[in-house]
Parts: C-alpha cells; sequence; structure tokens
C-alpha cells in the first residue's frame, strides 16, 4: 500500500457542524470531491458561509476537516 492509498483510507468523512448563531450542533456527510460552501442551519436556518481563509463550511464550522485538506491537499477549490 501506497502512502496516498493509506491516507485516503483513513479519511474521515463525517464532522459535526456547530452553527455559531444558534450553537445547534448536527453530524453531516462531507463530499469527497466538491467543497461545501454553503450550508442552512437545520435549527434557526441561517445560511453559514467559510469564514475567511477557510474553504468551506467544514473546515469553520466542523470537528473534521474537509477530505482535501485531511490529504494535505490544500482547498477543495
Amino acid at each position: 500500500m501506497n502512502a496516498s492509498e493509506k491516507s485516503t483510507s483513513q479519511l474521515v468523512l463525517a464532522s459535526l457542524l456547530r452553527c455559531p448563531y444558534c450553537g445547534f450542533e448536527k453530524s453531516e456527510s462531507m463530499p469527497t470531491d466538491a467543497c461545501q460552501y454553503f450550508y442552512e442551519c437545520t435549527n434557526c436556518h441561517r445560511l453559514l458561509r467559510p469564514t475567511p481563509g477557510n474553504c468551506c463550511v467544514f473546515c469553520s464550522f466542523g470537528t473534521v476537516k474537509c477530505p482535501p485538506v485531511q490529504l494535505q491537499r490544500g482547498c477543495c477549490g
């Protein structure tokens, strides 16, 4: 198994997103092939966007960074 295969097999594909407005937390699956730029909180219905310097809502508000960042490939874009 090469280093790339080992890294891919250790990816975490779920993250607990926490709304910065109301504090509601929900576990969500992360896409492996694209960034998620917008996320609507299921509690307060506010639209979350990445904070400056982050590529997606998972990198900004999640407990686990997005798959490209986990693989040290940088941002999704």
